[in-house]
């Protein structure tokens, strides 16, 4: 630190900054500079920031505006802050966040250390089986509607920190740089994409929903990732009741519900009687609904459970096809395997925690195209499709850690 700077900041903090950065990786921000041409002069770039920040002339520039497609139809706007701005957000996260995650609500699970997307739904899943009715919904575009009055209010509230408080304003404030190189100012919301804009949006939140839950509906346990939710309710007329009274709440915070996103629904099982329309909800890139389940004595019943949603499904189908295995008769099988198998490891440990069976059909599916991949890339099965099955078989059970669907038993089959 510097006694001499009206900021003290520590530069060990800006290094610790720059490493996390780092591991997250990231593409390049309006100045196209990328992490590897920032750590070339990595010395001088974080003496720039920390010099900047403790004397308290550090500007963001414009964070660079990416449209990406969502899967419903329409873009989203990511924005990407140059990688020295990711730096100088991290520094500022650093000393602001252990403030606020003490105090944050145990079910917002969302961007936060120590918990998941997994632990959201193993605990939504529970509360299916106790509740009868969910209230599923969404915030409409909360990354870009956050109100920065009511944003700045409770940021002052967990920090005194001078110059937190100063740069958490300007990054506010830093205007977007469009495709097109013009230039938008910003009003409110905290761009996606930033480094210190997930915890800013759980802060809003915090307020927004979760303590009001706490004081107004207690009786309503809720399930909460960044600006996608559900609440559990005992009756229809509570869950009707939860809605109404939340469009109000998200009016006088300046949020809207998404109107396509927000349904409620009944958890049916064999336990309970009823033909209502709903009867199912996706989240978190799971689909929840009735499904047929063994008891520990053999005995088949119908659970409201979760398995992977038919959007994931597709997608991953869609992945598969991208990668072109058939085409790349020049790789070995082990390069195909180091190049593959990671994502595949990720699908099985994310969509393959709840109702695993639901997922065979994708990897059945990467199956086909490894056959397809034999077929190609050696004459003799070019018009067997049956002998490559085999062969590759053969191979899977001989050397099943090659793909991680494969130590899992699903092999490729002849059929």
């Amino acid at each position: 630190m510097d006694k001499t700077k009206p900021y003290r900041i520590s530069k060990d903090v800006v290094l610790k900054a720059f490493q996390r950065v780092k591991a997250n990786k990231g593409a390049a921000g309006v100045d196209n500079e990328s992490l590897e041409g920032f750590e070339a002069d990595l010395k001088n770039n974080l003496y720039k920031i920390w010099n900047r920040m403790s004397s308290g002339s550090y500007f963001p520039p414009p964070v660079k505006a990416v449209e990406i497609p969502k899967k419903a139809g329409g873009k989203r706007i990511l924005g990407v802050p140059t990688v020295a701005d990711r730096v100088a957000q991290m520094v500022a996260k650093i000393y602001f966040e252990f403030k606020v995650e003490p105090i944050f609500h145990p079910d917002s699970y969302g961007y936060r250390p120590e918990k998941s997307a997994v632990d959201a739904l193993a605990v939504t899943r529970q509360r299916c089986w106790q509740y009868d009715w969910v209230l599923e919904f969404d915030i409409r575009g909360l990354f870009d509607n956050i109100d920065h009055e009511l944003l700045m209010k409770a940021v002052r509230k967990h920090t005194s920190i001078p110059w937190v408080i100063l740069y958490i304003e300007r990054w506010l404030k830093a205007p977007f740089q469009m495709p097109d190189g013009s230039i938008i100012e910003r009003t409110k919301g905290t761009p996606q994409g930033g480094v210190i804009s997930p915890v800013l949006a759980n802060l809003f939140l915090h307020y927004a929903f979760d303590m009001w839950m706490v004081k107004n509906h207690p009786d309503k346990p809720f399930e909460r990732y960044a600006d996608d939710a559900v609440a559990h309710c005992y009756t229809r007329q509570g869950a009707e009741m939860l809605l109404e009274s939340l469009k109000l709440r998200m009016a006088e915070c300046k949020l809207e519900l998404h109107p396509d996103k927000t349904r409620i629904v009944y958890c049916l099982d064999s336990n309970r009687r009823g033909d209502y329309k709903d009867a199912s909800f996706d989240f978190l890139g799971y689909t929840f609904r009735p499904r047929m389940a063994k008891n520990r004595h053999g005995e088949f019943f119908t659970s409201f459970s979760p398995a992977v949603s038919g959007k994931a499904k597709k997608q991953m189908r869609q992945n598969i096809r991208g990668w072109r295995i058939q085409l790349k008769s020049d790789k070995s099988l082990e390069d195909l395997s180091r190049a593959f198998n990671p994502v595949i490891r990720g699908w099985i440990n994310y969509y393959g925690r709840f109702y695993q069976s639901e997922l065979h059909v994708v990897l059945c599916r990467l199956n086909l195209a490894l056959i397809r991949w034999v077929q190609r890339k050696f004459k003799r099965f070019r018009a067997h499709k049956r002998r490559a099955a085999k062969w590759l078989g053969r191979i899977a059970r001989q050397e099943p850690t090659l793909f991680k669907h494969w130590e899992m038993g699903i092999f490729p089959a002849a059929g």
